[in-house]
């Protein structure tokens, strides 16, 4: 890579972030062991001759996390991969706005998230990304069983005779307030996991420098 590409990296590190303009198909795949991988990706904002970069998030989102540079494709080159890539196994198919990634015999530890990237002005650009699952043996559908449905409680209002019966009142909100708890926590999580995803990806650029 020319050193003046990583100086331009590094000047847009402050507006890093995922956008819909790359649309990556599948969202997720489960393959067995040997097999070959297909994943795709699609422009829809950007001119036709964009460079399309490849990088993969091989754990799951946490302080350590952080992107491989996989390879690229250039009209001129074809696939420019990155120095621990085996050229054998990888390759990208094609120009913008489609491209596509190619993985042969892939393997358990090929497992992660798969980006595509371009680099927009003034942003870096990532794709939706591709959650790929190698194992050796699919799991096999479990079949159903039948379950008894429990017996619904049913709350009455209370009338002048039954007036020392348990209100329902309670009930109810005790479940509104277990619901906005359940929000707030649910917000919690996505806050944090978008936070350790903004520090995996300027990981991305330190990479460059070593």
């Amino acid at each position: 890579m020319q050193a003046r590409l990583w100086l331009l990296l590094a000047a847009q590190l402050a507006a890093l972030h995922g956008s819909l303009a790359l649309v990556q198909t599948p969202a997720s795949l489960m393959v067995q062991t040997n097999q070959t991988v297909m994943l795709s990706c699609k422009i829809n904002t950007s001119p036709s001759n964009t460079r399309i970069y490849w990088l993969r998030l091989r754990q799951a989102l946490s302080t350590s996390s952080h992107y491989e540079f996989l390879a690229y494709w250039e009209s001129t080159k074809k696939t420019v991969h990155s120095k621990e890539v085996d050229k054998e196994k990888l390759t990208v198919l094609g120009n913008s706005p489609q491209n596509v990634l190619k993985l042969q015999s892939v393997k358990p530890a090929d497992s992660g998230v798969y980006f595509c990237m371009i680099i927009g002005m003034p942003n870096l650009i990532f794709g939706t990304g591709t959650q790929l699952s190698v194992v050796d043996v699919l799991p096999t559908s479990p079949q159903p069983t039948q379950k008894t449905s429990p017996k619904k409680k049913v709350c009455r209002s209370p009338n002048p005779v039954t007036r020392k019966r348990l209100s329902c009142a309670p009930l109810i909100t005790g479940l509104l307030v277990a619901g906005v708890l359940i929000l707030l926590v649910s917000l919690g999580v996505a806050i944090h996991l978008r936070c350790l995803q903004m520090r995996a990806r300027l990981r991305l650029l330190k990479q460059f420098y070593k």
